[in-house]
This record gives C-alpha cells, sequence and structure tokens, in this order.
C-alpha cells in the first residue's frame, strides 16, 4: 500500500429521500451547530474545499448575498471544511460573511456525505472535498443534491429549490 488513505464510501443513510443523521461541529461564532436542533426547517449545507481561495470565497460571498433571502424562507444555511474555527473566523471576518461555517477538521462528516475525496493537482493525488451542496427538507430527509458545484449561480439555484421545497 502507498500510504494513501482509500477513498471513503458514502454512507447509504445519505441518499435522497433518507432522514439525514444527526451530526454536531464547532462553528466560527464559537458555538456549535447541530443538525437536530433545525428540525422543523430546510437545511443548506454546502461543502467547500478551503477557506480564502477564489472559488470558496466566490461561493460563500453568494450565499452571503442570499443570507437574508433564505432565512427569510426559514432556511438556515451553513458552510462547511476542513479548516478550523479560528481559519473560518478569519475568512468570515476578511470576506464580511453573512453565513456560519462549521470546522470538519477531521472530514467525519464529509466523508459520510461522500464528499471526501481523492483529487489530483498537477499530477499530484491527495484527498479533499469535492465542491458539494446538499439541501435537507423541514422533517431532517435530503431533498436535493448537487455534487461538483460550478460556482456561479449556484446559491440562486439552492435557494430556489429551497423555496419549491416548502411548496410542496
Amino acid at each position: 500500500m502507498d500510504g494513501r488513505k482509500a477513498i471513503p464510501m458514502i454512507d447509504k443513510s445519505v441518499e435522497t429521500g433518507k432522514k439525514v443523521a444527526d451530526f454536531d461541529l464547532r462553528t466560527d461564532d464559537g458555538g456549535r451547530f447541530r443538525l437536530s436542533a433545525c428540525a422543523g426547517a430546510p437545511v443548506v449545507l454546502f461543502f467547500y474545499p478551503k477557506d480564502d481561495t477564489a472559488g470558496c470565497t466566490a461561493e460563500a460571498r453568494d450565499f452571503t448575498r442570499l443570507a437574508a433571502d433564505f432565512r427569510s424562507a426559514g432556511v438556515t444555511v451553513l458552510g462547511l471544511s476542513p479548516d478550523s474555527v479560528k481559519k473560518h473566523q478569519k475568512f468570515r471576518t476578511k470576506h464580511d460573511l453573512d453565513v456560519r461555517l462549521a470546522a470538519d477538521e477531521d472530514h467525519a462528516i464529509a466523508e459520510r456525505f461522500g464528499v471526501w475525496v481523492e483529487k489530483s493537482m498537477y499530477g499530484r493525488k491527495y484527498m479533499g472535498i469535492e465542491r458539494s451542496t446538499f439541501l435537507i427538507d423541514a422533517r431532517g430527509r435530503l431533498a436535493e443534491v448537487w455534487r461538483k458545484v460550478s460556482v456561479p449561480g449556484h446559491a440562486d439555484a439552492v435557494l430556489a429549490a429551497a423555496r419549491a421545497l416548502q411548496k410542496t
């Protein structure tokens, strides 16, 4: 074996239509995010690779631009990456972000959602986050999934899906 970590299997409970298992993570505001605390309201989880990189900053800014719209629709938005709470705090302050960021430093939640994957850059293979978003309905069931997200227009599409979800 070459020492690289094996690509994890997606937790079979994280499938569209199934209830998402509870989790608890530290957040950039000094608090904690517990999925079960959001029962009765939809939740958007957007997984991104790294604080303060171009694509991740653009994505967080887009969710921030729509933060008031998500709130008025009763939707909680949470960004998750393997960065530390301290890095999240700096990132949020630097870019005046209006979304909470959770530290998944051991990437356990990313693995559960199947977004901790083998990547390749300049011929070097490594493990990292595949930019993905998950919409969880008010009953705690996975309603919609976006994998290999392209940032432009994505937050708008997620907001539209969250609003449509509430009409059903």
